[in-house]
């Protein structure tokens, strides 16, 4: 869902091209009477207007690859299968069940789309801004105005355990995670109304309205699980049992809380797909788990594991040195991309007080000094975030122009003022650690919102003292936060920093159980529904959710709607800046910092495409170096 791509070619894969010189109600009646026969359920109203049947569905524009695709340019469809790759995470886990809000999932077994154990509708390819081929699902089939879709299943596609894998098997899914799954799964396909099974290879989803475009791509993402595994068992318990999955891989042994091993399943049915080619090349893969990260690089050197993606500035500049680096054994690299790099921030919980107050959420923006931070800590490495959607296209510039601002003045009275004056910037120091200019401004807008600087402490109107917690996950963040805890205390706030485990943060994070915490948004270059997670109104009181700053604001409600509905690629810019500047302007962080480029340390002995154009990170079309010679 990223606009990183190669080009978007001209090639269109819709069933019109096949068409294309008939009259649209020759092509209406006979794309309907193939449709009706073939099992696929219609409503009224499409059945005057152009029906699609395809191998796959783009967002905005053509699919980039034809019918007759051999494989994603990304993969090597010649990588030699065999070996092991070892990975890492921290933490622990005690569940092998991701689809609920208990527990702790072992990692591995889900992404967005395919995962490791699991396989879905379609799949998405990671050279283009949004599209989705099929997987478990032959052809897609939808109407012009996208207000159902219908996936043919592969008649061939298996779970496991060798049952075949029907269209009950996908209805039954949808139903549990909607009634029993996390709460994601209800805010992502909120908009589905009806879901219809008019044969055993055949699926419908049918839609609210015809107006979230997105909604018949995002379905196809479903994970698809056995009925007939899980239908006599209680969904929404977290253990450790080895559930039966379809995808590229199987659980072999689990160490609960220490490690997790898959193996490559060598009969799958979908291995020579061409969506599959190149991909999931290891024998194995393992998953050990580590208490922290100072941990894991010292086991990485140590190779204990082989692969890593390095987060911290400090221990890219300073821990990746030795002999195993100079003779050539390790690699440390720079992966550069394009992809929005979302927003992290200090991340205030507007359900409490004191940050319910724009003015108190602007102030304390003032305390944090990014410039001296990145200077003394981070060697230089990062850029200040100042957007939601940094490092892309999407993210709000200058002031409002064109249809952003057409769209923003229906609500000028309820917005601030600045949204159409001033172009929206973060405070700025000049690196030295000296900040009264900021501490002045600061204590202006706390006076606004009714506090007072008396005896050394920030008081308000009740005598009572500003005082909150900031919770964090990573023991190396604490360095980050100490200098912004010793600015807030030269004005009167006493912070506390509360270092936490990952199980407890977890907890703690989806019970809204915080005051301020370090997180992230992470996005994507064709925003969309999940917006409506991160936001919404209605996902505010719901624990578990990914509103976790409380937002409740109609304005930015309609916006996330309009965002979904986009009919363009235009207008889902001009949009999605709009909602960018709305979120930014009402300071519901303070923003961090981000960095285009992967940093990535690994052992050398695997290959990979060396100049694949993706939106993310992902060791599925690695291969090892020993297969390759076995080969």
């Amino acid at each position: 869902m990223t606009s990183l791509a190669k080009p978007i070619s001209n090639r269109n894969t819709t069933s019109k091209l096949g068409y294309r010189f008939l009259q649209r109600s020759k092509l209406t009646l006979v794309t309907t009477l193939s449709l009706l026969l073939s099992g696929v359920v219609m409503s009224d109203a499409s059945k005057d207007q152009e029906i699609h049947s395809s191998h796959g569905i783009a967002m905005h524009g053509d699919l980039k690859y034809s019918k007759d695709f051999k494989h994603f340019d990304y993969a090597n469809p010649d990588a030699p299968k065999g070996g092991e790759i070892r990975l890492a995470s921290t933490g622990g886990f005690d569940s092998l069940n991701p689809f609920v809000i208990k527990g702790n999932s072992a990692a591995g077994l889900i992404s967005l789309g395919q995962g490791l154990l699991y396989d879905s509708l379609t799949t998405q390819s990671e050279d283009e801004p949004f599209s989705q081929y099929g997987s478990l699902a032959k052809t897609i089939i939808w109407p012009e105005d996208r207000s159902w879709v219908t996936f043919k299943l592969e008649p061939e596609a298996r779970f496991h355990d060798g049952e075949p894998i029907r269209s009950d098997d996908v209805k039954w899914t949808f139903d549990t995670l909607i009634a029993k799954g996390h709460p994601q799964y209800q805010s992502y396909y909120g908009d589905v109304v009806e879901v219809l099974t008019p044969d055993e290879l055949t699926i419908t989803f049918k839609f609210k309205d015809t107006t979230n475009k997105e909604l018949a791509l995002i379905i196809g993402q479903l994970p698809v699980l056995p009925k007939h595994y899980w239908q006599d068992k209680d969904f929404t318990k977290a253990d450790l049992t080895i559930p039966v999955g379809n995808g590229p891989y199987r659980i072999k042994t689990i160490d609960p809380g220490r490690s997790i091993v898959y193996e490559r399943v060598k009969d799958w049915w979908a291995k020579d797909k061409a969506i599959n080619k190149g991909q999931y090349n290891f024998d194995t893969i393992r998953y050990d788990y580590y208490r922290d990260d100072s941990v894991a690089i010292e086991a990485l050197k140590a190779d204990q594991f082989d692969v890593r993606v390095e987060s911290s500035s400090k221990e890219w500049a300073t821990a990746y040195e030795g002999p195993q680096f100079e003779d050539g054994r390790m690699v440390k690299t720079l992966i550069k991309h394009d992809n929005p790099t979302g927003m992290q921030a200090f991340v205030y919980n507007t359900r409490r007080k004191p940050f319910d107050n724009i003015k108190v959420r602007e102030a304390l923006g003032y305390l944090f000094d990014f410039e001296w931070t990145n200077k003394t800590l981070f060697y230089n490495q990062y850029t200040r975030a100042t957007s939601y959607f940094n490092n892309s296209e999407l993210g709000a510039t200058g002031l409002p122009q064109g249809e952003e601002l057409k769209i923003l003045n229906k609500y000028r009275d309820q917005l601030p003022e600045e949204v159409f004056t001033k172009e929206y910037s973060v405070p700025k120091t000049d690196g030295s650690g000296n900040i009264r200019q900021n501490m002045r401004k600061a204590i202006t807008l706390l006076k606004e919102a009714g506090w007072s600087l008396k005896g050394g402490k920030l008081l308000n109107k009740e005598g009572a003292p500003m005082k909150f917690e900031i919770m964090i996950v990573q023991p190396s963040f604490e360095r980050v936060i100490l200098p912004f805890q010793k600015n807030l205390k030269r004005i009167g706030v006493e912070v506390d920093i509360r270092k936490v485990d990952v199980q407890q943060f977890i907890k703690r994070f989806q019970s809204f159980d915080f005051d301020v915490m370090v997180g992230t948004f992470g996005q994507s270059s064709s925003p969309g529904n999940e917006q409506r997670g991160y936001w919404h109104s209605t996902q505010a009181d719901n624990k578990g959710s990914r509103n976790t700053i409380g937002i409740k604001n109609p304005v930015i409600d309609d916006l996330i709607d309009l965002v979904i509905t986009a009919p363009t690629r235009d207008s889902l810019v001009a949009r999605t800046r709009a909602l960018d500047r709305v979120l930014l302007w009402n300071h519901f962080v303070i923003p961090q910092w981000h960095f285009p480029a992967y940093r990535v340390v690994y052992w050398n002995k695997f290959d990979f495409p060396k100049d694949a154009k993706t939106h993310y990170f992902s060791t599925d079309t690695w291969w090892a170096k020993d297969a390759k010679q076995d080969k």
